[in-house]
């Protein structure tokens, strides 16, 4: 992979005005919709625990929780269960399955706290996740 782009400082300076609830209903509406095409499906364990991605050099973070089986936004900036951070290029290579989850850890690039065996839990089930092909396709 090559090596991460650099994010515009005027797009990096808009990011962090994004409100925290809209960046949650965007992301929890992507996270949903994969569900229901039957991309990704959330293991049990999953259930009514909350999750938070920040990408770091837009200055977004996203809440969300699984509730039911289905994604739902986080309204607040209230920690979660497990959050993650990293800068956008890593998080669309973890995504894609270009990059390995525990190399970026190890590489001090993906930033996880909050409860270790939910992000063991999250890390094996997004591992195994098949990817749609758009998805793995060259960018």
């Amino acid at each position: 992979m090559t090596a991460p782009a650099h994010i515009p400082a005027f797009l990096a300076a808009l990011g962090r005005r994004v409100p925290a609830p809209l960046a949650s209903l965007h992301m929890a509406a992507g996270l949903e919709l994969a569900r229901r095409v039957k991309w990704l499906a959330p293991p049990a364990e999953l259930d009514g625990r909350t999750f938070a991605i920040t990408i770091d050099d837009l200055g977004v973070r996203a809440g969300f929780s699984v509730q039911g089986g289905a994604f739902r936004p986080a309204w607040t900036r209230a920690p979660a269960d497990l959050e993650l951070g990293a800068v956008l290029a890593d998080l669309i290579g973890m995504a894609r399955g270009d990059t390995d989850a525990d190399t970026l850890f190890f590489q001090r690039r993906l930033r996880i706290s909050g409860d270790t065996e939910l992000g063991l839990i999250v890390k094996n089930w997004l591992d195994a996740a098949p990817r749609p092909a758009w998805m793995r396709a060259a960018i």
